[in-house]
C-alpha cells in the first residue's frame, strides 16, 4: 500500500486568528503526516515575526516553523501588497491555501488561488456578495477543486447533537430564537483598526454569521428577510466602524431569529467573549427549547498573575474551542472544535488529492468533482454550494446597515437575489 502524500499549506494572513487558531492546527497536522511545507504570507513582516517569536507556538511546537513572505530581512514599514499573488503562482498545484484576510478581501485572495489550481480553506464570511459565491462554486467545479469555508461552530459537539435532535423531530419546529456574540474591547486597538470600517464589514457580518449559519446548519430552514441596526464608533486610530449591531433573520416558516453582536466585551471581565443561543420551537400541543450558553462551559481558573483574555486572572475557561494540552509527543496538541474544523476542510482536501494521485487527468477530474458533491450533499463543512444562503444574509445585512436598518428580502429562484422591501 503507498505511503498517503502529504499537501503544502500556504496561509494568506499573518494576523489574530492564524495565531489563535490556524497556525497551531496545521503544524500539529504537519505532525501527524498530513501536511508538508507550510509557508505564511502577510502584507509586512511584523506579523510574521509576531508569529516566529511568539511563546505560546514556540512552546507547544519546539522543532517547527514555516516559510515567511516577505522575508523577515524586510523593513518592517514596507508593504507587499501584491506578493501573495507570487506566492501562489510559485506553489506546486493542488495543495492547500487558507485565506485568512479582511472579510471584503476574501473574494479576491480565493479566486486567485483557484485561477492557481489550488484547494481553500477559507475563514467565515466566505465573500460579502452571493453572485461571487456562485462565481467560486463554478470556477472550483470546474477545476476539480474544494473550497470549505471554516464555520467552526458547525463542529461543537453541542451543535452536532442539536441537528441530529433536529432531524428526528425531537424539538418540533423552530420558531423563535435569539443569538448573542459580544467580543472583547481590545480588539479595537488591534489591526481590526485598519479594516473594520463602516464601508467594508460589521459585528453581525463578523460573528453573527456563525449563528446564522448554525441556525441554519440545524434546522435547514432558509432565511427570507434581514434588517441589520448598527452603532458607531471611532477606532483609536480615528477611523470610524460600527461596534454593535442588532440584526433580525426571518425564516421561510415565519421563524425569527435576533442576533446581536459587538466590539466591546470588557477586557477586565472573566471570559473572553459573551456568546449564546436560544432556540424555541412548536410541536402539537407543546414546545421545545435548545438553550446554548457558550461563554459558561463549567470551568473557572483563577491564576496567580493576569495572564487570562483581557489580562485577567480569573477566567471562566472554554475548553471546546481551541486548547493547547499535553500529549504523547514532544509541546502540546490543540484540542476542541476550531481544531477539529480545520482538520475536518485539510483532510477533505488531502483525502481527494490521495484518492486521484495514480489516475490520469480526465479521470482525475471527474472523481475529484464526484468527492466534492459527495461533501456538498452532506452538509457538514459549510461549502459553496450548500451555504451560499449564508452570502444572501451578508448581502442583505450590509444593505440593510447601510440604509439605517431598513427590511431586505431575499428572493429565491432561478437568480437569487437581495432587495429593498
Amino acid at each position: 500500500m503507498c505511503e498517503a502524500k502529504t499537501i503544502d499549506v500556504t496561509i494568506i494572513g499573518g494576523g489574530m486568528i492564524t495565531h489563535d487558531l490556524l497556525l497551531p492546527s496545521v503544524y500539529h497536522l504537519q505532525r501527524t503526516g498530513m501536511v508538508g511545507r507550510i509557508s505564511v504570507c502577510a502584507l509586512n513582516t511584523p506579523p510574521l515575526k509576531a508569529l516566529i517569536e511568539s511563546e505560546m507556538l514556540k512552546q507547544a511546537f519546539p522543532a517547527q516553523t514555516f516559510e515567511p513572505y516577505p522575508a523577515l530581512s524586510e523593513p518592517a514599514s514596507k508593504n507587499f501588497p501584491e506578493l501573495y499573488k507570487e506566492v501562489l503562482r510559485k506553489m506546486p498545484e493542488r495543495q492547500a491555501v487558507i485565506v485568512a484576510m479582511p472579510d471584503d478581501m476574501h473574494y479576491e485572495v480565493v479566486m486567485q488561488a483557484l485561477q492557481n489550481n489550488q484547494h481553500v480553506l477559507c475563514v467565515k464570511p466566505l465573500v460579502l456578495k452571493y453572485k461571487h459565491a456562485v462565481e467560486i462554486e463554478k470556477q472550483a467545479f470546474e477545476k476539480g477543486l474544494f473550497v470549505g469555508v471554516e464555520y467552526h461552530k458547525r463542529f461543537d459537539r453541542r451543535s452536532l447533537i442539536a441537528r441530529r435532535e433536529y432531524e428526528l423531530g425531537h424539538f418540533g419546529e423552530f420558531i423563535f430564537g435569539e443569538a448573542k456574540m459580544i467580543e472583547p474591547y481590545y480588539y479595537r486597538s488591534s489591526n481590526f483598526q485598519n479594516w473594520f470600517t463602516c464601508d467594508r464589514t460589521d459585528p453581525f457580518v463578523y460573528v453573527g454569521c456563525h449563528y446564522v449559519d448554525l441556525v441554519q446548519f440545524i434546522t435547514g430552514l432558509r432565511p427570507v428577510e434581514v434588517s441589520v441596526a448598527g452603532v458607531k464608533g471611532l477606532f483609536p486610530n480615528g477611523k470610524e466602524g460600527y461596534m454593535w449591531a442588532n440584526g433580525r433573520v426571518i425564516y421561510e416558516n415565519g421563524a425569527i431569529l435576533s442576533v446581536s453582536d459587538g466590539l466591546g466585551y470588557p477586557d477586565e471581565s472573566a471570559g473572553p467573549n459573551e456568546q449564546c443561543l436560544t432556540m424555541f420551537f412548536e410541536g402539537k400541543g407543546r414546545t421545545g427549547m435548545l438553550k446554548h450558553n457558550d461563554q459558561f462551559r463549567g470551568v473557572e481558573h483563577q491564576y496567580l498573575e493576569n495572564i487570562g483574555c483581557g489580562g485577567t486572572s480569573f477566567n471562566y475557561i472554554n475548553p471546546d474551542f481551541f486548547r493547547l494540552v499535553p500529549w504523547e509527543g514532544e509541546g502540546y496538541k490543540p484540542v476542541g472544535y476550531g481544531y477539529e474544523s480545520v482538520e475536518a476542510i485539510l483532510s477533505t482536501i488531502h483525502h481527494i488529492e490521495n484518492e486521484v494521485a495514480s489516475l490520469p487527468d480526465d479521470r482525475s477530474l471527474a472523481r475529484r468533482r464526484e468527492m466534492i458533491k459527495k461533501v456538498d450533499a452532506r452538509r457538514l463543512i459549510a461549502t459553496p454550494a450548500n451555504s451560499n444562503t449564508n452570502e444572501l444574509v451578508t448581502e442583505a445585512a450590509r444593505l440593510s446597515i447601510l440604509n439605517g436598518g431598513k427590511p431586505v428580502r431575499i428572493i429565491y429562484g432561478a437568480e437569487p437575489h437581495v432587495e429593498m422591501k
